[in-house]
């Protein structure tokens, strides 16, 4: 038994002093720390939140086995250290439920083949390089923070993959976007974080600001070896070189087209209007220069699917609709956008419909619509699901060629009219409006059996009894001459033009 005991005590004490040249090792090479800490917890992946939820409370959060050790003296002045990049979904305006995307399987995806080829798509790419604990510490030595971002705010309405963020990756987010605005390409993360989290960082920043046209898709970080980034270098284009003549141009382009759609009254007839216009003065060229910017479209006029898009969500944001940039596939990388109108979201391809001389085919679909064609990815998996109704554009049929839209006829959505009733009361309104004497007006009905109802209603003379009297004894006119003018127009609409003589 005293040998035991004896054996006992002799390996507690080997065991003390192996502990004891252990803590000495580590005092001596702190990074030693760090690789054991990584070995204990390795950093895990992003989690990419698909389905909605509120935004995480601030205690919230996924702690770095490395700690603020890592950054020695120049993280000194930051904020906590080791937080990584969270994704979750992004919060509507709070007008609505939100629901969830659901991905269709991309083996199910394919381009129809009048648009097939028609992508250009390039994703955010990282150029990362691991440097020496020597090197790593000289370059915290010798970067600043540059532009810190701190005061800056986005409204999550238009910005909604700054949302997607976590505390820490907005904080980045915000630096990244101040630099990326001065100009200042090279600089050191204003709090930890880690090369993988960073490029989800980067695309949520240029996913979320196409006005950033001189920001290239490319970034390179530099990094030690448990992956804590020391420098982050954005890369430009040649826009940059003069960007205040370079902007000048943006603006000026992006202005006319801004001026001419604010002239419609709704949001849609907005919409409706920038889309067109792209597809009459943009064209699709594979090899265009500055091909992933809004640039590339509204200046050059000549793009891919990225330069499309970019300039689309520009133009609706300036006009006040919210809109986003979605990435994905369609039988290769492609970028669309999704756009926000009263009563939901609506995806919308001006890529796709820049053919022959121009279609609704893909314009303001719900994700439905789109499940054979388009699937999102990354980043944009976290959008809201689009599933509006209103403002649905059904595909223009063979029977359709040659006849107005609505819009050509100088109506919107929220003219149309579903029922007799509705009808009755338009006309009574526009005659109780005007009064006795000679003048025309008009009004839009959905749909073949309306139409027919509405025929039968004349035929039979049943719209007297039903508004045209009633709105005589109102004026007080005690005569009535009408003569009526139909055009039927796209997507099963007619057109109907009323010329009153009443006395």
């Amino acid at each position: 038994m005293k040998k035991f005991f004896k054996f006992c005590l002799h390996v507690l004490l080997l065991l003390s002093a192996l502990l004891m040249a252990l803590l000495l090792l580590c005092a001596w090479k702190p990074e030693l720390t760090e690789q054991i800490a990584d070995y204990l917890y390795p950093a895990g992946e992003t989690k990419m939140r698909v389905e909605a939820q509120p935004e995480a409370e601030s205690g919230e959060r996924e702690e770095s086995a490395a700690g603020e050790e890592a950054f020695g003296d120049a993280a000194a002045d930051r904020q906590e250290a080791g937080r990584e990049t969270e994704i979750s979904a992004a919060p509507g305006n709070g007008d609505e439920e939100q629901s969830v995307y659901i991905a269709p399987q991309e083996t199910d995806i394919a381009a129809p083949a009048e648009v097939a080829g028609k992508n250009g798509y390039q994703a955010i790419e990282g150029n990362d390089s691991e440097v020496e604990e020597e090197e790593a510490k000289a370059l915290e030595e010798q970067l600043d923070v540059g532009e810190t971002g701190d005061g800056l705010t986005f409204d999550p309405l238009y910005y909604p993959y700054y949302t997607m963020l976590d505390e820490n990756g907005q904080h980045i987010y915000r630096q990244i976007y101040a630099n990326a605005r001065a100009l200042h390409a090279s600089f050191a993360p204003v709090e930890p974080v880690r090369a993988q989290k960073l490029r989800d960082i980067i695309s949520a920043v240029y996913n979320d600001h196409p006005e950033l046209f001189w920001l290239d898709t490319a970034y390179a970080c530099k990094h030690r070896g448990n992956g804590q980034c020391v420098e982050i270098d954005l890369q430009f284009n040649r826009t940059a070189e003069n960007l205040e003549r370079e902007n000048a141009a943006f603006e000026k382009a992006a202005r006319d087209m801004i001026a001419e759609a604010a002239d419609f009254g709704s949001a849609y007839d907005q919409e409706r209007y920038v889309h067109d216009m792209l597809v009459h003065k943009v064209d699709y060229v594979r090899d265009a220069e500055m091909n992933q910017s809004a640039y590339s479209a509204l200046v050059n006029g000549r793009t891919v699917c990225a330069g499309y898009a970019r300039a689309f969500q520009y133009l609706m944001q300036q006009l006040g609709v919210p809109c986003y940039y979605c990435t994905g596939y369609a039988g290769e990388n492609h970028a669309w956008d999704i756009v926000k109108l009263e009563d939901g979201y609506y995806n919308v391809d001006v890529t796709w419909d820049d053919t022959g001389d121009g279609t609704y085919d893909y314009f303001n679909k719900t994700d439905d619509d789109y499940a054979g064609t388009h699937v999102r990815q990354e980043l944009s998996v976290n959008l809201p699901p689009c599933g509006g109704g209103k403002y649905r554009t059904a595909n223009l049929t063979d029977e359709d060629a040659g006849l107005r839209s609505i819009a050509d006829a100088g109506f919107s959505e929220d003219d149309i009219l579903y029922t007799m009733q509705d009808y009755y009361d338009d006309c009574y309104a526009e005659i109780l409006h005007r009064g006795p004497g000679s003048y025309a007006f008009s009004n839009i009905l959905e749909g073949g059996p309306l139409f027919e109802e509405w025929e039968q209603a004349y035929d039979g003379e049943a719209y007297k009894e039903a508004y045209m009297i009633q709105a005589m004894r109102a004026v007080g006119a005690k005569s009535c001459y009408i003569n009526l003018t139909i055009e039927k127009l796209q997507q099963d609409r007619y057109l109907i033009t009323h010329e009153l003589q009443l006395q």
